[in-house]
């Protein structure tokens, strides 16, 4: 059975293939998936702890060091190792670094190139380098739609809350908006004609995000 080879295929705006894939010459010998959660404490008055509260999930990064030797061709290795460190360059149609596809057996890992730090260890006598190895960072790329389609994370219903000493709307609206800027919406549902007079103990709504 022949050995499948690693591929990164850059993709186009509408998420096709675009352009020949880039073959890695050695497949890697691990790779590492990396996922968190952002969470922000907030402290109240009279409690011993902080509140916990869950802010957004973060995405998933996807590292490895990629191998590349063209001592028995005699060419310098960087004609392959800037294939990939191309990914980060900035492409003229999408004003961004585009998005591509790292393959490699039942692993699909659609993502951008973030982070390339490469290291050469051989040289020919005229100084040009014949062997390097490249580590790698991928940061998973998920479009808004995606991501909703897999229950992911806009608020989508009316919320009540309790004002308790110490909150704010711009707080309120960073813990469960995502962003402190929209407390006007919180305060225009609620006909709050003064977002720093909020007495402890009466109920708000948070509207949903449009």
């Amino acid at each position: 059975m022949a050995l499948e080879k690693a591929l990164i295929q850059p993709l186009n705006d509408k998420g096709a293939a675009s352009g020949p894939p880039v073959k890695v010459l050695f497949n890697p010998t691990e790779y590492s998936i990396e996922s968190s959660n952002q969470f922000q404490s907030v402290a109240l008055p009279g409690l011993s702890a902080p509140a916990t509260q869950f802010v957004s999930g973060n995405s998933r990064t996807l590292t490895m060091e990629l191998f590349f030797d063209s001592y028995e061709r005699g060419e310098d290795v960087r004609t392959y190792t800037r294939r990939v460190t191309g990914l980060m360059d900035i492409d003229s149609k999408l004003h961004a670094p585009p998005v591509c596809k790292f393959i490699w057996g039942k692993l699909e890992f659609k993502a951008v190139v973030e982070r390339v730090t490469q290291k050469f260890t051989m040289f020919l006598d005229s100084g040009i380098p014949v062997r390097s190895t490249l580590s790698v960072t991928f940061r998973e790329y998920k479009t808004i739609s995606e991501q909703l389609q897999q229950g992911g994370g806009l608020a989508d219903q009316t919320k009540q809350l309790t004002i308790q000493l110490g909150l704010s709307l711009s707080l309120i609206a960073d813990l469960e908006l995502g962003d402190p800027s929209k407390w006007r919406i919180i305060a225009k549902a609620n006909g709050i004609a003064n977002p720093r007079k909020l007495a402890a103990g009466i109920q708000i709504k948070v509207p949903p995000l449009e």
